[in-house]
């Protein structure tokens, strides 16, 4: 049924992770709602979600730009990219 796809583990973890970060973001917006909104150093008023996506957006490009210069393996952009998420959550 699914064989369109190559699901592997990395993968399949991928997307766990992203649900995981969309649920923990609902959790959070049912307890605080609002949002939380903030303007940042991009000089954009952003919320969570917002801020969710721009980490998100920015760690496709971190490993996209890895495999293109610098092939495998991945574990040097995996760090980049979590140290992006924790700027896009501070500073963004």
């Amino acid at each position: 049924m699914l064989s369109w796809m190559a699901w592997t583990w990395p993968t399949a973890l991928v997307f766990v992770g992203i649900f995981s970060a969309i649920a923990v973001l609902v959790v959070i917006e049912i307890r605080s709602p609002g949002g939380a909104e903030r303007r940042g150093i991009l000089g954009l008023t952003t919320t969570r979600g917002d801020r969710l996506f721009i980490a998100l957006l920015g760690s496709v490009y971190i490993f996209l730009a890895w495999l293109g210069l610098m092939g495998m393996p991945l574990w040097s952009p995996l760090a980049l990219s979590l140290l992006w998420a924790v700027f896009c959550f501070r500073k963004v």
